[in-house]
């Protein structure tokens, strides 16, 4: 079974039942016991946030790791200087997160983007969406693009990654890799597309990337 086949199996399961995230958490289970492997899981923060990062510098403040799976990244925002909150839909890995970094300062939860706690919203000054919209069927996303705006406090950004192809690809299995337009799309109202990256990774073979940020008025 290769590493992405049991993720898809549960993912169409749970999605034909009307549920688009129930899948998570049986997959983290079933990788705790060691009867399956979570693809996104390489026990490091992500690369393409840990560069922006890099590069950006953006000041320390309260930041938001949505789906932050065993909290690698969510810890690297930590160690930079933010107060940071990760929430996971599943409780196996918020709980798994909270076993690996036993002294860690983030506020590790359980919660459902496309259900975003009250508390979470307008709080933000930094939100970090990485490879959570690319899981979603395409119904779910726009409930999620809505909760990462209302999570923002003013003039907080909103970095997003995910896979990228062309308008004329097919969308292929899980992950679904996003359009331009469909990223773009996420600046309505008071939030404003700042910059839009369309990269090859370093992967074996390259994976092509879309990173872009946004900004809430102030």
């Amino acid at each position: 079974m290769t590493n992405r086949t049991r993720a898809r199996a549960l993912a169409r399961e749970s999605i034909a039942r009307g549920d688009a995230v129930g899948w998570f958490d049986r997959l983290y289970a079933e990788a705790q016991r060691g009867d399956a492997s979570v693809p996104w899981a390489d026990l490091a923060p992500n690369p393409h946030v840990v560069e922006w990062l890099e590069r950006e510098a953006p000041a320390p403040g309260r930041a938001l790791d949505v789906g932050t799976g065993l909290g690698d990244t969510a810890e690297d925002l930590a160690r930079r200087g933010f107060d940071v909150v990760a929430f996971d839909v599943s409780p196996t890995a918020a709980s798994e997160a909270r076993r690996r970094f036993p002294s860690s300062r983030v506020d590790y939860r359980v919660a459902d983007l496309l259900r975003l706690p009250v508390d979470l919203e307008g709080v933000f000054d930094l939100v970090i969406e990485c490879y959570t919209l690319q899981v979603l069927p395409a119904a779910a996303r726009s409930g999620a693009v809505a909760a990462l705006r209302r999570a923002l406090a003013p003039g907080g950004s909103l970095l997003v990654v995910a896979r990228g192809r062309e308008p004329a690809e097919p969308p292929g299995q899980m992950p679904w890799p996003l359009t331009r337009a469909e990223l773009e799309g996420i600046a309505a109202d008071d939030l404003e597309l700042v910059s839009f990256e369309d990269f090859l990774d370093r992967e074996d073979p390259p994976v092509r990337r879309f990173r872009a940020l946004f900004r809430r008025a102030r």
